[in-house]
């Protein structure tokens, strides 16, 4: 017996992946941890957020009854497998990674732990009865998983010392606080939709709505989400000039240019999508297209500062030549 399981255990213990293969392994689980949020908010838009009432089996079984809320609301649960296989998978394979790095196997341990955190979160949030609160921490807890998915997956991509350090302390501030207004400007959206009539019931269920106004709550809200998400524009706006005010001579980063690039598209396509939607009423299709594009727009404008990187410490650059040969350090 123990002769035939050595081979395997050898075979196991040989098994390492290269750092393009993990990196590619940590983008699988970025774009999984992307799709259920997305998936998510489609239950809640389509009124299927109680569609089944308990958690984890839907009406005490194992299986959602054939109504269309049920199967919907169940189907973002069984989403959750593969999107935890995922991220379980960028924790288990970065031990067999080499060369090994400590840092990229803690990032990947927040993976899983954040799957866990969402489950838990959204079974409160199926007990609490779709409370506005819960429903807006499940939310954002989403965005910080993938704030931990894009700094695994850009760490991966990169050895320690490849991407140099950032000498351009303006971009670099402006970076730092265009993801700073991109999470209020997050925040805010989803106190728009908790006072707003897609708060995940489907009708005749009562869902505690944020109200602080009466009827006005809505409104009110939606005018200061559409006024920080004005502010977040401009500020990204600006971090894709500081991206090309460089000349020939000290040339962009162009992955700092691309990605403000994407991140200023997407909120251009943002503000389109949310006046049209606010104009019509808020129809679900255009809400989830504006939720979805807020989760990519959070991609954007985090992998942008990434691409910007950390700032070179002001005592480093005391010569041109010493500068220039201790910028690249770990990303």
């Amino acid at each position: 017996m123990s002769s035939r399981i050595s081979p395997l255990r050898r075979r196991v213990g040989e098994f390492t992946l290269t750092p393009e293969q993990y990196a590619l392994a940590a983008y699988v689980a970025l774009g999984a941890l992307t799709v259920i949020v997305m998936s998510g908010a489609a239950v809640r838009l389509t009124g299927s957020g109680l569609g089944c009432p308990t958690w984890p089996r839907c009406y005490g079984k194992i299986y959602p009854p054939l109504q269309t809320h049920a199967v919907i609301e169940f189907s973002n649960r069984m989403i959750t497998i593969p999107v935890s296989i995922a991220a379980i998978a960028a924790f288990v394979l970065a031990f067999r990674r080499r060369p090994y790095r400590r840092d990229l196997m803690r990032l990947s341990l927040l993976l899983p732990l954040g799957v866990v955190a969402q489950a838990v979160l959204g079974g409160l949030t199926v007990r609490g009865a779709l409370d506005y609160g819960w429903v807006m921490a499940h939310f954002a807890l989403s965005m910080l998983v993938l704030v931990a998915a894009v700094a695994l997956a850009w760490r991966a991509t990169y050895e320690p010392g490849v991407r140099p350090l950032s000498t351009d302390r303006m971009l670099t501030l402006w970076a730092r606080a265009a993801v700073a207004l991109g999470a209020l400007t997050i925040f805010a959206g989803t106190a728009a939709t908790a006072a707003g009539p897609h708060a995940g019931g489907s009708p005749g269920q009562k869902i505690n709505r944020l109200d602080f106004d009466g009827k006005g709550t809505m409104d009110f809200v939606i005018h200061r989400h559409g006024e920080i998400a004005l502010v977040f524009g401009l500020v990204a706006l600006l971090v894709w000039w500081l991206a090309r005010r460089s000349g020939p001579a000290d040339p962009a980063d162009p992955l700092v240019r691309r990605f403000s690039t994407v991140t200023c598209v997407l909120i251009a396509l943002q503000g389109a999508v949310g006046l049209d939607q606010y104009e019509t009423h808020l129809p679900t299709e255009l809400v989830w297209v504006h939720v979805s594009l807020a989760s990519l727009t959070w991609l954007s404008v985090l992998l942008t500062a990434c691409a910007v990187g950390r700032l070179q410490p002001r005592a480093v650059g005391v010569s041109e030549p010493r500068a220039a040969s201790r910028a690249r350090v770990s990303v």
